[in-house]
């Protein structure tokens, strides 16, 4: 049989995943191991590296057995939680220190140092980001620092770091590639994102070593193949991605204009503004979307902190049985003319807003407001926020932001029909539901797929993402408006 399946490898904060492929997109095979996260100090949030490299093992090999098709795979495509960083000894193989996840805070203060310095307008100009220790170079300065003796030993050539798809890959390979790609490297704070090279200022500035960091190749690109034990052959990975700018392929979004928004426990949301470099006025993020056949493509990226976990806010903080569809049937039963805006900034505010000491806040009780109203309103939020989000993207990059705009959704609360109509209702956009959820697997399939030669171009695999139903707005324009002038009204009263 000829070899047109592809193997996705999904590398999440909260799982390690392997789903296999068709040539047309359809999920043949699935297996999944939960990752475990620890909490060492307030703030701090790590994995261990060599659990996750277990793991992406195991479901490899599950989901290749199952299937019975091994020697069908024509290639593998990774994905992982981007920003998530990881230091380990070139000679063993071994981590020298726990891998420090993206959510980690534990550099909060490196960041506001060097921007009371005033170094953050040079480091958005060359990165694209800003300084928070979100990112990845504060992690791995520190790690070298903490560690003793790591300093010395990197700069000597003696350590290797890189996130989580250039490690699960240098083990892939047996340490045969030490490489990511560029949507990766742009999540570092090290990478000049309009040269497309790891930049010396950058390094200097984080003091980063350029011998411990890896290669940076395309999305589409050769990263070497599995040692022949793993699958029983020996198979290619051909494609790379961040999980965000996967979900951005897996939604088909390979044109200016076209943007997607996954709703998981926070939203994130990007727009591919092409091979222009928007510039974000409201602090958006200006990141790769993807670089294939040496041509870089951007995007602005703009993140929701609070999404679906204001859902489960319902019923853990107000008692609300049954779950994410309880609350929705709930927030369908409110009056529909209530005024009741939520504003669930539990852990502060995302983009454009950027305020971590934000906290949440109710307005607009009257005395008949109860739980429905609470819920909609809570539900709405999501919405409203991805409101903020289109009309900073639609100032910062407004010739990709075309009249025909659609929002194109991945994630839990996407399987909302519901939901997905207030969405549309008020953005005021054409939302674009994807009928399969796994589109950050499916992208990095897709990336894959074009490396393998099973589609002639990004555009040709793009045609393989998911059916999807289409929204389009059915609230009154003047009802569209009032609601997001009583949000504009409320944010600023949980600014502290």
């Amino acid at each position: 049989m000829a070899q047109d399946l592809i193997l996705a490898l999904d590398q999440g904060t909260t799982s390690t995943r392997a789903i296999l492929f068709d040539r047309a997109g359809a999920a043949l095979g699935e297996a999944s191991r939960p990752l475990r996260q620890s909490y060492p100090a307030d703030g701090w949030v790590e994995h261990d590296a060599e659990e996750i490299y277990a793991a992406a093992i195991a479901v490899l090999r599950e989901v290749a057995e199952t299937s019975g098709r091994i020697a069908d795979i024509a290639a593998i495509g990774v994905t992982n939680q981007r920003e998530t960083v990881v230091v380990w000894d070139r000679a063993t193989g071994r981590p020298i220190h726990p891998a420090i996840v993206w959510q980690d805070r534990r550099t909060a203060d490196v960041c506001a140092r060097l921007k009371g310095e005033g170094h953050e307008p040079r480091v958005t100009e060359i990165t694209g980001l800003l300084l928070d220790p979100y990112f990845s170079a504060t992690k791995i300065a520190w790690i070298l620092d903490k560690v003793p003796g790591a300093r010395a030993r990197a700069e000597a050539g003696e350590l290797l770091c890189g996130t989580m798809d250039c490690w699960v890959i240098w083990r892939l390979t047996g340490g045969a590639v030490h490489a990511t790609d560029a949507t990766n490297a742009s999540r570092t704070l090290l990478f000049d994102i309009g040269a497309q090279a790891w930049s010396a200022p950058m390094m200097a500035l984080f003091d980063v070593p350029s011998a411990i960091l890896p290669k940076v190749l395309d999305c589409v690109d050769d990263y070497g193949a599995t040692q022949a034990d793993i699958l029983g052959r020996e198979v290619p990975i051909r494609g790379v991605a961040g999980d965000q700018q996967a979900a951005l392929m897996g939604q088909g979004c390979v044109a200016p204009g076209q943007m997607k928004a996954t709703y998981g426990t926070g939203c994130f949301m990007l727009i591919n503004t092409g091979t222009d470099r928007a510039v974000s006025r409201a602090r958006l993020l200006t990141t790769v979307a993807a670089r294939v056949g040496g041509k870089t493509t951007y995007a602005l990226e703009g993140s929701i902190f609070v999404a679906g976990a204001a859902i489960q806010w319902l019923g853990e903080g107000l008692g609300i049985t049954g779950g994410p569809r309880a609350a929705e049937a709930l927030a369908r039963a409110a009056k529909p003319d209530h005024a009741v805006v939520v504003v669930p900034a539990f852990t502060g505010l995302g983009a454009p807003w950027w305020d971590a000491d934000a906290r949440g806040g109710i307005f607009g009780l009257t005395r008949d407001a109860g739980l429905p109203e609470i819920a909609a309103a809570t539900f709405d939020a999501c919405a409203l926020q991805t409101r903020d989000l289109i009309e900073a993207m639609r100032a910062d990059a407004s010739a990709a932001f075309g009249e025909a705009a659609q929002l194109r959704i991945d994630g839990g609360m996407s399987k909302s029909a519901w939901f997905s109509q207030r969405l549309a209702d008020l953005t005021g956009l054409s939302v674009r539901r994807a009928s399969y959820q796994e589109t950050t697997a499916l992208g990095a399939a897709l990336f894959a797929g074009v490396g393998a030669g099973l589609y002639g171009s990004i555009e040709e695999a793009a045609e393989a993402s998911p059916a999807a139903e289409t929204l389009a707005p059915s609230m009154a324009e003047h009802a569209r408006e009032a609601a997001y002038a009583r949000w504009l009204d409320a944010v600023p009263r949980v600014r502290l």
